[in-house]
C-alpha cells in the first residue's frame, strides 16, 4: 500500500494566510526607546537657570509688555541680556577706556584681572537665569569690560576733573541703566576685583560703601553692609525693606481709599522715613472703648491746638513713610518690584507697600490728601499723573502674601464702625474750618440762650 503524505488541512490556511498578510515588524526593546526612538536634542541655551546661585531675571513678559523703556537700558549694556546691541555700543569705548585706567591703577595687566574673572566664570554664569550662547573667551572679556567700568566709575565718583563726574546728565543716565535688572553684574565678582586690585582714591573703602553711596539718590540712607547683597537693583531694595520684622499673612481682605479712610476719622502722618515700608495704625485705648470720643472736629475747627501732642494723639494715626515721586520713580519701582516677583515673592515688601498705595489712591483726590499730609512729596507736578502711575503700577503683580493684612483688616474694622461715619457726617458738615466751625459754636450759643429764654418764666416763679 502506498502511503502519500498528508497535509493539515487548518496548518496549510493558516500558512496562506500568513504569507499573504506578512508585515515586517520590527521588534522594540526598552534600550531602544531610552537610546534611539526617544532623544530629544535640547540646545543648551534652552535649559532654565535653576542654580541656587540664580538672582538676575529676565523681566517676565507680561510685566515688559505695561512698560518695555522701564526694563531696557538706553545707554550702556552690563552683562549679558542687552550685550551687543546696536543702541548700547557708544560707551563700548569708554569701558575700554576706564580698563585701561584701571590697569593703570592697580598696576597690573589685563590677564591677571581676566585671571579672577576666569575662575569665578561658572559661577558668574550660574548668576543668570538663562544660559548664554557665548564662548568663555567673550564672557570673560564682556566681564572684564563692564566690571572694570563700574570699579573704575565708583572711584571716581566725587572727582570733579574726570569726564562722568564733570556731566552730571550723562552720569545721571547711567546711573538709570545700573539699576534695571536685567542689567546686573553679580555683586561678589565686583567686590573681590576692588578688593583684590583697586588703589589711590576711595580704595580703602569697601565696594558696598562704595555702591551705596554712588546710589544715594536711590537709597536716601546707606544701609548697613550686608554680604548676602546679589546686585545693584537688590542693594537698593535692602535699604528700603522693613528694619522691624513684618509678618507675612494671606491677603483676605481689600482697602478703602484715603479720602473714605480720611472721613472715617483716620488721621494720616507721615513717619519721615522715607522708602522704609514700616507702616503703623495706632489708636488711643479710649477709642477702642468709646469710638465716638475723638476730638478731631476741635482740631479742624481750631488747628492752633494741634501742637498740644496729647489731643492730636488722641485720634486713629496711620503713620504712612514719605515717598517722593518724580521721573525716575516708576523705574526704579518697576524694576525693584520685577526682582521680587522673581527671587523674593513671599518677602516681596515693594510689591506689598505699591498695592497698598493702589488701594488708598483711586482718583486725584486720594493723591490731593496724601500731598496735603506730605506723604506723597510730587516731582510730577500734576496729582491725576501720580494717581495714574500708581495704579498702573500693580498692574500684572501677583501678591503670594502680604506684610499689611493685619494693617488692613483694622482699618476696615475702623472704617466700618457706625460712630465713626456718624462723627465724620458732623465733622465735615459742622466743623470742616475754622469759619464753619465758629458759625456753629455761635449758633449753639444763641440756640441756648433762646431756649433758656423760651423757658425761664416756666422755671423761675
Amino acid at each position: 500500500m502506498k502511503m502519500e503524505p498528508t497535509i493539515a488541512t487548518g496548518s496549510l490556511k493558516h500558512d496562506l494566510m500568513c504569507g499573504e498578510s506578512m508585515v515586517d515588524i520590527r521588534i522594540v526593546t526598552e534600550s531602544d526607546l531610552m537610546c534611539e526612538e526617544l532623544i530629544i536634542d535640547v540646545p543648551l541655551v534652552m535649559e532654565p537657570g535653576q542654580w541656587p546661585e540664580c538672582c538676575i531675571y529676565r523681566v517676565p513678559k507680561n510685566l515688559r509688555q505695561i512698560n518695555k523703556e522701564a526694563y531696557s537700558p538706553k545707554l550702556i549694556s552690563i552683562g549679558p541680556f542687552h550685550h551687543g546691541k546696536e543702541e548700547v555700543r557708544d560707551m563700548e569705548k569708554l569701558k575700554v577706556r576706564y580698563l585701561k585706567e584701571f590697569c593703570y591703577r592697580s598696576g597690573k595687566c589685563q590677564k591677571e584681572i581676566a585671571r579672577v574673572i576666569e575662575e569665578n566664570e561658572v559661577k558668574i554664569r550660574r548668576c543668570y537665569e538663562e544660559i548664554f550662547d557665548m564662548s568663555s573667551e567673550d564672557f570673560v572679556k564682556m566681564v572684564l569690560l563692564d566690571s572694570t567700568f563700574i570699579i573704575e566709575l565708583f572711584l571716581r565718583a566725587n572727582d570733579k576733573k574726570d569726564y562722568m563726574s564733570s556731566k552730571p546728565l550723562l552720569n545721571c543716565h547711567i546711573q538709570a541703566d545700573l539699576i534695571l535688572l536685567e542689567n546686573q553684574l553679580p555683586f561678589f565678582i565686583l567686590e573681590e576685583l576692588h578688593k583684590k586690585f583697586s588703589k589711590g582714591q576711595n580704595s580703602d573703602k569697601s565696594f558696598f560703601t562704595l555702591a551705596s553711596k554712588y546710589f544715594i539718590s536711590y537709597i536716601n540712607n546707606i544701609p548697613a553692609e550686608n554680604n548676602e547683597v546679589k546686585h545693584f537693583i537688590d542693594l537698593i531694595r535692602y535699604s528700603r525693606c522693613a528694619r522691624s520684622e513684618l509678618r507675612f499673612k494671606e491677603r483676605e481682605c481689600d482697602l478703602y481709599s484715603a479720602t473714605k479712610l480720611h472721613a472715617a476719622g483716620v488721621v494720616f502722618k507721615v513717619n519721615n522715613k522715607e522708602g522704609s515700608p514700616d507702616i503703623k495704625f495706632k489708636k488711643s485705648q479710649p477709642l477702642y472703648k468709646c469710638p465716638c470720643f475723638t476730638c478731631l472736629w476741635l482740631l479742624n475747627w481750631l488747628p492752633c491746638l494741634r501742637c498740644f501732642w496729647c489731643l492730636e494723639h488722641m485720634q486713629p494715626l496711620l503713620k504712612f513713610p514719605s515717598i517722593t515721586i518724580d521721573d525716575g520713580t516708576e523705574g526704579l519701582l518697576r524694576n525693584i518690584m520685577a526682582l521680587e516677583q522673581c527671587h523674593y515673592p513671599f518677602k516681596a515688601y515693594t510689591c506689598n507697600y505699591m498695592l497698598l498705595l493702589d488701594y488708598l489712591i483711586d482718583t486725584r483726590e486720594d493723591v490731593d490728601l496724601l500731598v496735603k499730609e506730605k506723604i506723597i512729596v510730587n516731582g510730577l507736578g500734576s496729582n491725576e499723573a501720580v494717581a495714574n502711575m500708581v495704579n498702573k503700577l500693580s498692574l500684572e503683580i501677583v501678591e503670594n502674601s502680604s506684610c499689611y493684612t493685619d494693617l488692613a483688616q483694622e482699618l476696615n474694622t475702623h472704617y466700618n464702625q457706625c460712630c465713626n461715619h456718624n462723627m465724620a457726617s458732623l465733622r465735615s458738615i459742622y466743623f470742616a474750618d475754622v469759619w464753619r466751625g465758629t458759625a456753629t459754636i455761635v449758633g449753639l450759643i444763641v440756640f441756648g440762650f433762646t431756649f433758656w429764654n423760651t423757658i425761664r418764666p416756666y422755671v423761675i416763679k
